[in-house]
């Protein structure tokens, strides 16, 4: 490796893959109930599901699997949505619920539009409708403003994604490299289970960061460079925020 760091080459950003199929679904204690409860689609109790957990925890993978569930039931294609829960407004409501047979409504949180959610929860609230609604927090731990929509999303059944364990936490990281077709070590992967926090985001963020560092020192991943973007990170999460960080 250089150590001139002057002299690094600047990674160029190219798209990574990220399949969002079932078989691409990675399994583990820390996900297994919510995965059985999407798989199990039609046979619900009810019309609705809630599942939860921490950024990155594959949330939206689901949200896919349950829309091309759905999409697949019937011989006649059918209209399924996903949907960011901030752009969900009174406007558009009535037009979600006329055009889907079902949706997805992601990152719930009691900033979002209250009543446009009421609405929307109770237009599919009804026989031959189905609705997927995640959040990174337990409903009843969110303050909504409107307390019929806290209510409704209290009694939705709901299943929790916890921060992974060890078995979801060496997939994670191999399927992580592998998006990038990065080869690593046996001994660089026991390396980073042993040391990394256990979450999601940060792993996510560690191998994004190390695929930088390495691409920049034009090296193969190792014990150096995993210590440089473990290092970048603890270093960025104790930075105060910059004015144009969001620029």
């Amino acid at each position: 490796m250089n150590n001139n760091e002057n002299l690094r080459q600047l990674p160029l950003n190219f798209a990574n893959r990220c399949e969002l199929g079932r078989d691409d679904f990675m399994v583990s204690d820390c996900n297994r109930e919510a995965f059985k409860l999407i798989d199990a689609w039609p046979e619900w109790f009810g019309s609705g599901l809630l599942i939860y957990g921490p950024q990155g925890c594959g949330k939206s993978h689901l949200a896919h699997l349950f829309v091309d569930k759905v999409r697949a039931s019937t011989a006649k294609p059918q209209a399924v949505a996903i949907v960011s829960a901030a752009t969900v407004n009174m406007r558009n409501v009535k037009r979600l619920a006329e055009e889907n047979m079902a949706i997805a409504v992601e990152n719930v949180s009691p900033k979002n539009n209250d009543e446009a959610l009421f609405h929307l929860f109770n237009l599919f609230n009804v026989e031959g409708k189905f609705m997927l609604w995640t959040a990174e927090t337990a409903p009843n731990l969110m303050n909504f403003a409107l307390k019929d929509l806290q209510t409704r999303l209290n009694m939705m059944p709901r299943a929790a994604i916890k921060e992974p364990d060890d078995v979801m936490l060496q997939m994670l990281i191999v399927k992580l490299f592998n998006d990038r077709q990065i080869k690593i070590t046996p001994e660089i992967l026991n390396y980073i289970i042993n040391t990394a926090p256990r979450s999601f985001a940060y792993i996510e963020a560690l191998v994004e960061e190390i695929d930088k560092i390495s691409l920049a020192y034009q090296s193969s991943v190792n014990y150096i460079i995993v210590r440089k973007a473990m290092e970048f990170l603890q270093l960025n999460s104790h930075r105060e925020p910059d004015l144009f960080d969001d620029f």
